[in-house]
Protein backbone atom coordinates (compact mmCIF):
# COMPACT_ATOMS: atom_id res chain seq x y z
CA UNK A 1 0.00 0.00 0.00
CA UNK A 2 1.25 3.62 -0.59
CA UNK A 3 1.17 5.53 2.18
CA UNK A 4 0.75 9.11 1.12
CA UNK A 5 -1.33 10.92 4.09
CA UNK A 6 -1.71 10.06 7.87
CA UNK A 7 -5.28 8.72 6.96
CA UNK A 8 -3.50 6.53 4.71
CA UNK A 9 -1.97 4.81 7.68
CA UNK A 10 -4.57 4.50 9.74
CA UNK A 11 -6.43 2.58 6.89
CA UNK A 12 -3.32 0.35 6.34
CA UNK A 13 -3.39 -0.21 10.30
CA UNK A 14 -6.95 -1.11 10.82
CA UNK A 15 -7.00 -3.13 7.57
CA UNK A 16 -3.55 -5.55 9.33
CA UNK A 17 -4.37 -9.22 10.46
CA UNK A 18 -3.06 -9.05 13.27
CA UNK A 19 -3.95 -5.71 15.68
CA UNK A 20 -1.64 -2.72 15.85
CA UNK A 21 -0.26 -0.28 17.92
CA UNK A 22 1.03 3.40 16.48
CA UNK A 23 4.28 4.50 17.41
CA UNK A 24 4.81 7.96 16.69
CA UNK A 25 8.05 10.84 17.32
CA UNK A 26 7.48 14.50 17.16
CA UNK A 27 10.64 15.65 15.93
CA UNK A 28 12.06 19.69 15.25
CA UNK A 29 14.87 20.26 13.50
CA UNK A 30 17.58 22.74 14.74
CA UNK A 31 20.11 23.63 13.40
CA UNK A 32 24.30 22.29 15.09
CA UNK A 33 26.13 24.93 16.81
CA UNK A 34 28.97 24.27 14.89
CA UNK A 35 27.46 24.48 11.81
CA UNK A 36 29.28 26.55 9.31
CA UNK A 37 27.87 29.47 7.56
CA UNK A 38 27.28 27.78 4.26
CA UNK A 39 24.81 25.35 6.27
CA UNK A 40 23.48 28.26 8.37
CA UNK A 41 22.36 29.75 5.33
CA UNK A 42 20.51 26.84 3.74
CA UNK A 43 18.80 26.07 7.04
CA UNK A 44 17.05 29.65 6.85
CA UNK A 45 16.31 28.52 3.14
CA UNK A 46 14.51 25.63 4.66
CA UNK A 47 16.88 22.92 4.19
CA UNK A 48 19.52 20.50 6.24
CA UNK A 49 19.81 20.77 9.96
CA UNK A 50 19.51 17.94 12.79
CA UNK A 51 16.21 16.02 14.01
CA UNK A 52 15.65 16.57 17.86
CA UNK A 53 12.70 13.92 19.07
CA UNK A 54 10.65 16.35 21.17
CA UNK A 55 8.38 14.08 22.28
CA UNK A 56 6.87 10.45 21.48
CA UNK A 57 3.69 8.41 22.43
CA UNK A 58 2.15 5.27 21.13
CA UNK A 59 -1.81 4.71 19.79
CA UNK A 60 -4.10 2.39 18.51
CA UNK A 61 -5.69 2.84 15.86
CA UNK A 62 -8.98 3.06 17.29
CA UNK A 63 -7.75 5.77 19.36
CA UNK A 64 -6.99 8.30 16.21
CA UNK A 65 -9.71 9.50 14.16
CA UNK A 66 -7.44 11.65 12.25
CA UNK A 67 -4.29 13.40 11.69
CA UNK A 68 -5.80 16.82 12.99
CA UNK A 69 -6.73 14.68 16.37
CA UNK A 70 -3.04 13.64 16.99
CA UNK A 71 -1.97 16.93 16.20
CA UNK A 72 -4.03 18.85 18.83
CA UNK A 73 -2.93 16.11 21.58
CA UNK A 74 0.39 16.78 20.43
CA UNK A 75 0.00 20.68 20.90
CA UNK A 76 -1.10 20.23 24.60
CA UNK A 77 2.38 19.05 25.50
CA UNK A 78 3.69 22.81 24.17
CA UNK A 79 6.60 21.34 22.52
CA UNK A 80 7.37 22.71 18.62
CA UNK A 81 7.72 19.79 16.01
CA UNK A 82 8.11 19.80 12.49
CA UNK A 83 7.48 16.53 11.41
CA UNK A 84 6.09 13.26 13.16
CA UNK A 85 7.60 9.74 12.37
CA UNK A 86 5.51 6.86 12.34
CA UNK A 87 6.07 3.20 12.88
CA UNK A 88 3.79 -0.01 13.83
CA UNK A 89 4.21 -2.90 16.51
CA UNK A 90 1.84 -5.85 15.71
CA UNK A 91 0.43 -8.02 18.52
CA UNK A 92 -0.78 -11.62 18.24
CA UNK A 93 -3.80 -12.86 17.04
CA UNK A 94 -6.57 -11.58 18.62
CA UNK A 95 -4.31 -9.60 21.01
CA UNK A 96 -3.23 -6.25 20.76
CA UNK A 97 0.02 -4.83 21.48
CA UNK A 98 -0.50 -2.91 24.66
CA UNK A 99 1.35 0.46 25.54
CA UNK A 100 4.02 -1.55 28.18
CA UNK A 101 4.58 -3.25 25.48
CA UNK A 102 5.61 -0.72 22.99
CA UNK A 103 7.56 1.19 25.57
CA UNK A 104 11.17 -0.22 24.22
CA UNK A 105 10.45 -0.04 20.70
CA UNK A 106 9.35 3.37 20.77
CA UNK A 107 12.81 4.11 23.23
CA UNK A 108 14.24 2.75 20.40
CA UNK A 109 12.87 4.86 17.41
CA UNK A 110 13.62 7.93 19.38
CA UNK A 111 17.34 6.79 19.56
CA UNK A 112 17.35 5.52 15.63
CA UNK A 113 15.90 9.13 15.33
CA UNK A 114 18.37 10.64 17.11
CA UNK A 115 21.26 9.30 15.35
CA UNK A 116 19.49 9.82 11.92
CA UNK A 117 18.30 5.90 10.94
CA UNK A 118 14.95 7.41 9.72
CA UNK A 119 14.49 4.88 6.96
CA UNK A 120 12.67 2.53 8.53
CA UNK A 121 10.10 5.14 9.30
CA UNK A 122 6.94 7.46 7.78
CA UNK A 123 7.74 11.23 8.23
CA UNK A 124 4.63 13.49 8.08
CA UNK A 125 4.70 16.84 8.06
CA UNK A 126 2.22 19.60 10.28
CA UNK A 127 0.01 18.45 7.73
CA UNK A 128 -0.74 15.28 7.70
CA UNK A 129 1.23 14.56 4.29
CA UNK A 130 4.09 11.99 4.29
CA UNK A 131 7.43 13.53 2.67
CA UNK A 132 10.67 12.11 1.42
CA UNK A 133 13.71 13.33 3.36
CA UNK A 134 17.47 12.93 1.89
Amino acid sequence: MNISTFDDLLAAARAQPQPQRLLFVFAGVELPDDASPVQRAAFEQGQGGALVPRMCVDKSPDELASFDQLRQEAAGFGQPWGMVFAAALAGAPGKPPTSADADAPLQKMVEAIRQGQIGAYIPFDGEGRAVRLG
